[in-house]
């Protein structure tokens, strides 16, 4: 399989389907809601179709993970993860980012990741075996050493607040002992900007695969690591991720580990 010519037709696919998202926001937002805080857009699901659509043409024998369900086919080896809209309660606010993420995993490997931030038109990819890009341009994540050199991303919780005491400690610690802390409100934008270095690490649980899966790819191309809070490798259906440049790699989760879960709680 050519992943560089695929990874291409991946990338044009994403930029038609921003137009058409951005084009159809400007008409209308009808919105419905799937959970506590959990939005979907009839623009959500047109895009889905439309890119299960395309990619089906591109690579017929591939299944999807897919966040608004346009197919359940489940593919042997290859299998398409897809987020129509990542960061669907900023579009529905007229708030960027909003992104779109699609990964390729091959049986248990992701290799090609494409996110496509909408407002800015930035496109990030990557697909196995290359380093990880911004509309053409090689990036890397940065050389920051230390968690005190850093501007560090999380996102907030929607519906799941069990883990709130753990998260508001995460809060007051990296606010306390960084350059600051971010909240954006699209997972596959702050993967994507741990890999071009504008963030050096980034954190949130209760996240899904279709949410990180094209960004965490994007930032090991690029040289960094990912991880789930006990510094496993369960962070694509685990519900939870590290993201970081390597050298903040050990302290981040160390102390991501101690504020999340300290012994006891």
């Amino acid at each position: 399989m050519d992943l560089k010519t695929l990874c291409h037709s991946v990338i044009e696919l994403t930029k038609h389907t921003g137009k058409y998202i951005s084009e159809e926001g400007l008409k209308s937002k009808r919105i419905e809601t799937k959970g506590k805080n959990d939005f979907v857009t009839h623009i959500d699901k047109g895009a889905e179709k439309r890119i299960v659509e395309r990619l089906s043409e591109l690579l017929p024998e591939a299944g999807f993970i897919a966040e608004e369900g346009t197919s359940k086919k489940v593919g042997e080896r290859y299998n398409w993860i897809i987020d129509p809209i990542d960061g669907t309660t900023n579009f529905i606010h007229g708030l960027s980012p909003h992104s779109i993420s699609i990964a390729l995993r091959d049986k248990e490997e992701i290799v090609l990741g494409v996110v496509y931030e909408i407002g800015l038109k930035e496109c990030f990819y990557s697909w196995k075996g290359a380093p990880a890009y911004l509309d053409g341009t090689e990036i890397s994540v940065s050389k920051a050493p230390t968690v005190a050199d850093s501007l560090l991303a999380t996102g907030f919780p929607y519906s799941d607040f069990d883990r709130m005491d753990g998260f508001m400690r995460s809060l007051d610690y990296f606010m306390k002992n960084s350059h600051g802390l971010r909240r954006l409100g699209s997972a596959a934008v702050d993967l994507a900007y741990v890999a071009c270095g504008r963030f050096e690490g980034f954190y949130e649980y209760g996240l899904q695969s279709y949410d990180v899966a094209a960004g965490a790819f994007l930032v090991q191309q690029a040289g960094g690591c990912n991880c789930d809070f006990s510094g496993g490798d369960n962070y694509l259906f685990g519900g939870e991720i590290i993201s970081t440049n390597a050298l903040i790699f050990n302290e981040f989760k160390q102390t991501i580990n101690q504020l999340m879960n300290p012994a006891g709680e």
